[in-house]
């Protein structure tokens, strides 16, 4: 949701600065178990998963500890110039406690580009441990309800002044292109991924969850599912003025239609609205209404006693949309 759409909205619930935990050993280096650049997808044995997995391709990024987690797994940051977008910007990521465990020592691991809401610039409220986002898939995965996400949780937004709809617009920073490829090919460089879009997806709060919404039915050949929490469905950014085509074609509704019409692939949109949110609810029944059919699946948790608030969906993500959106993708598999 676009910044000054939420100042209408009334809710203060998104954390501040202040609640980012930020550590002192914060200039440490964290590697992740990096392998070499190039060490390729097929190496060191058999097994029919190591043609699934994509191993680091380099070059390795400098990454240092921002925050660290009671399970020993560390939340890491590093500054990224997009070689795609000419962008910028700090990307904080996360690798759950399987992802240095040697039995998936080969295997690729499913990755989460997760969004914030509210200005999204210069943090990512997610990299912060109060909002227990890493904690939550710890458990979870641990008691087998989720996947074993690894997070990217770059910034939004080019600045604080205006939101950008997650979008290339002319003339504008290219942040659609620093969220579909800049940061993705991140992870790529740095972690054991999956090759196929199963592998692939986006969660995001308010305007994250509009960035994230867009970016897989924009790129369903390459992101298969999200988790859009309290969204807007229609870009909102005063930016567009005077691009309307391009803006339509950065617009979810068209873009599910395109899809329905194209007839796949298969892309799996669950949506997260607290009961409170009166003025998102009408809009996420509306678009699941229209579009929700084809290969346009959708599923809707609706928060009880929820608002616009990030906790309450991490909660949601507890309570079931993280088993909903990890049973349609592919997850690490052991060593034999």
């Amino acid at each position: 949701m676009g910044i000054a759409a939420l100042a209408a909205l009334g809710v203060v619930a998104w954390p501040v600065i202040d609640h980012f935990d930020v550590h002192s050993d914060q200039r440490d280096h964290v590697t992740y178990g990096q392998q070499p650049s190039g060490s390729g997808g097929n190496e060191g044995g058999g097994g029919s998963h190591l043609s699934k997995t994509l191993m680091p391709t380099g070059p390795q990024a400098d990454f240092r500890v921002q925050n660290r987690l009671s399970d020993g797994t560390t939340i890491g940051v590093v500054t990224l110039k997009g070689p795609k977008s000419g962008f910028t910007g700090k990307v904080w990521v996360w690798a759950p406690k399987q992802y240095s465990d040697p039995k998936y020592a080969k295997s690729g691991f499913p990755v989460m580009v997760a969004l914030p809401g509210g200005e999204g610039f210069p943090y990512n409220y997610w990299m912060g441990t109060d909002l227990k986002l890493q904690s939550t898939i710890a458990k979870l995965s641990q008691e087998g309800k989720s996947l074993p996400f690894l997070l990217a949780m770059p910034v939004l937004n080019p600045n604080a002044k205006n939101y950008y709809d997650g979008s290339d617009i002319p003339g504008q920073p290219k942040m659609g292109t620093w969220l579909t490829e800049d940061v993705p090919n991140l992870m790529k460089a740095n972690f054991r991924t999956l090759k196929s879009r199963d592998g692939w997806a986006f969660m995001g709060s308010s305007s994250g969850g509009f960035s994230g919404l867009k970016a897989v039915l924009k790129e369903p050949d390459r992101f298969k599912a999200v988790i859009a929490s309290g969204p807007d469905i229609v870009p909102d950014s005063p930016l567009w003025a005077g691009y309307k085509a391009a803006e339509q074609a950065n617009n979810p509704e068209k873009l599910a239609q395109k899809l329905i019409a194209r007839k796949g692939p298969d892309v799996f949109l669950e949506f997260q609205v607290g009961t409170l949110e009166r003025t998102v609810i009408p809009k996420v029944d509306k678009f699941i209404a229209q579009y929700g059919h084809g290969p346009v699946k959708t599923h809707l948790l609706k928060i009880q006693g929820g608002q616009h608030d990030a906790k309450k969906y991490v909660q949601g993500m507890a309570d079931s949309s993280l088993q909903w959106i990890s049973a349609h993708m592919e997850g690490p598999t052991a060593s034999t």
